[in-house]
């Protein structure tokens, strides 16, 4: 097995090989996304917004995830650090929960060869609520950078994203944060922990204005659903008669969605 057959090139064995091997990784990359969809399925029960980090390599968005929520991800100076998709859990001044995600950095000019093994973690970018795209402000390519990763995000999908321009390493910027034209762009430093409350309260504006005021009427029992809005967002008025419980509330969308599905079901 794997020898030469009779007539058989050494090139013709090299070329047969390759083939054997990219069909036994096309095998691998099939089941790593079938058990990506499950999981991706999972959490989209769990209603919370996704924001999704995204970059040119080495901006420095694993130790952004890492300064707001302790995940622990590698931080290094090299492409592809991130090749899985890392999933935390951040709270917001306002109480409000958003799932962020570290993503893979991206290059100029990415392969198609590598869209296809990244597709996991484009995947999440894809299906974000909002996007957080981080800029090196300390480069002078950073304007070139932001371009290419525009150019991405459009081969990708995700192109009309909703999106914050971060400005990261702004320390080390020689005259502040260069926005390079991003005139809503917050400048931060991650590894320093400098801008991250005004950060926070950014993106707690921008989701904020996603959320909808329900009224809604279900079983009493069901305490787990007025802990998910409150928890979600804020809980306008609540009244418990003959075993049900009234609820007035301004939440997120997909919550919006599951209290009505449960409302639904009790009439």
């Amino acid at each position: 097995v794997g020898t030469r057959g009779p007539g058989e090139t050494q090139l013709e064995v090299d070329r047969r090989r390759l083939r054997e091997r990219l069909t036994r990784l096309k095998a691998r990359l099939g089941q790593v996304e079938r058990t990506r969809t499950i999981q991706r399925r999972r959490r989209l029960e769990v209603p919370f917004p996704t924001v999704a980090l995204v970059g040119y390599t080495n901006s420095g968005k694993s130790t952004l995830m890492n300064a707001l929520t302790d995940a622990g991800v590698e931080v290094a100076n090299r492409p592809f650090s991130t090749l899985d998709p890392t999933i935390r859990r951040l709270k917001l001044p306002s109480g409000m929960n958003v799932m962020l995600v570290d993503t893979v950095g991206f290059i100029h000019r990415l392969p198609h060869m590598l869209i296809d093994a990244f597709k996991a973690t484009l995947e999440e970018v894809r299906t974000a609520t909002m996007l957080l795209h981080v800029v090196d402000a300390s480069s002078p390519l950073a304007a070139d950078r932001m371009t290419i990763v525009d150019e991405v995000l459009q081969e990708i999908g995700a192109g009309a994203s909703p999106r914050i321009v971060v400005m990261n390493k702004a320390d080390l910027a020689e005259h502040g944060a260069n926005r390079n034209g991003a005139h809503d762009a917050i400048s931060i430093s991650a590894l320093k922990g400098e801008g991250l409350g005004n950060l926070l309260d950014v993106i707690e504006r921008h989701l904020g204005g996603s959320r909808e005021e329900v009224s809604v009427t279900f079983p009493a029992l069901r305490g787990d659903l007025v802990a998910m809005a409150r928890r979600d967002g804020e809980v306008l008025s609540e009244e418990y008669r003959d075993g049900l419980v009234s609820m007035r509330a301004r939440v997120s969308a997909p919550v919006a969605g599951r209290l009505r599905k449960a409302a639904d079901a009790a009439s």
